[in-house]
């Protein structure tokens, strides 16, 4: 019997050993346990591969609709006139923003004052009126009225025609209001009809007399000091028509200043960079809005016409 009862706690001591694990395997059960299944790590793989395959995807995408905007954008303006008085005028581009017109003392010009005039029915412009530097002591907290009477001062008068975007307003034109009264001159620009606060539709013609009245009213006032007419980019447009209209009522400025130039309409549209997708649309494209401005081809004229 104790031989017996020995071998029975023998093996259940045996038994015991087996089902409890050594250090050894103890190890081995834990790295089968953190052992991925092929399946996981696969995934795992392919996630980076994936995000990387999205980005391309999403790059590839955006350079193709931009490339169709590209090659879309001349063949609109082609069919639509109106996109290309809008791309001509770009008026509705306002920059800086969120400044008031009325209150020119805000961009730093206190020697400056802000006019409306209506040229026609319907149709009212804002105008900036900076006199010289030695004036600008007794500026402060004058009038409209006083304003107006300083044009006749022995000062010289530049009426300044700017270009398309923006509003007189802009930073780089207000620069420009300082230098030329630091050097003793009165400073009279304006916003076409449809820029800035100025109310009515651009066109050419409607830009141009814009432009004539104006000038009518700083000769109504300025008497016999000279007035010379500077135009800026698409102003130089606005400026030669002005001159071609005063040289044929045998009242010439006495200077034409022409800044950044352009030979006519077609051949600036022409150099543009979205004319390369379609340049046998921008040849005529713009013939649409019935510009003829060719200021290169009128300067020697109207020089000509003001040396007489």
């Amino acid at each position: 019997m104790r031989k017996r009862n020995e071998s029975v706690t023998v093996e259940h001591e045996r038994a015991a050993s087996a089902a409890v694990p050594g250090p050894l395997d103890k190890g081995c059960s834990l790295r089968r346990s953190l052992r991925l299944p092929a399946s996981a790590a696969a995934e795992g793989m392919k996630r980076p591969l994936g995000r990387r395959y999205g980005l391309w995807f999403r790059l590839r995408k955006l350079i193709l609709w931009l490339l169709g905007m590209y090659i879309a954008i001349p063949f609109l303006v082609k069919l639509c006139p109106a996109i290309q008085a809008k791309l001509v005028f770009l008026n509705f581009v306002r920059v800086p923003y969120f400044i008031d017109l009325k209150r020119p003392q805000d961009q730093g010009l206190n020697h400056t004052c802000n006019y409306y005039l209506q040229p026609e029915e319907d149709v009212t412009i804002g105008v900036w009126h900076t006199v010289p530097a030695a004036l600008w002591k007794n500026a402060r907290g004058k009038d409209q009225l006083w304003f107006e009477e300083a044009l006749g001062s022995s000062h010289p008068v530049i009426l300044y025609l700017h270009g398309n975007a923006g509003t007189r307003g802009g930073d780089h034109r207000v620069e420009l209001y300082k230098v030329l009264s630091s050097l003793g001159y009165h400073v009279v620009t304006f916003d076409y009809r449809g820029w800035g606060d100025s109310i009515g539709s651009p066109s050419e013609r409607g830009m141009t007399y814009d432009a004539l009245h104006v000038f009518d009213w700083i000769k109504a006032r300025s008497g016999d000091n000279p007035v010379y007419i500077w135009g800026h980019s698409l102003g130089t447009g606005v400026a030669t028509n002005l001159v071609r209209r005063l040289c044929e009522r045998e009242t010439p400025p006495d200077a034409l200043i022409l800044e950044s130039p352009f030979t006519n309409i077609r051949e600036e549209a022409r150099s543009h960079p979205f004319s390369v997708a379609s340049t046998q649309y921008t040849d005529t494209s713009l013939d649409l809005t019935g510009s003829s401005w060719t200021p290169s081809q009128q300067v020697e004229l109207n020089l000509q016409t003001m040396r007489m």
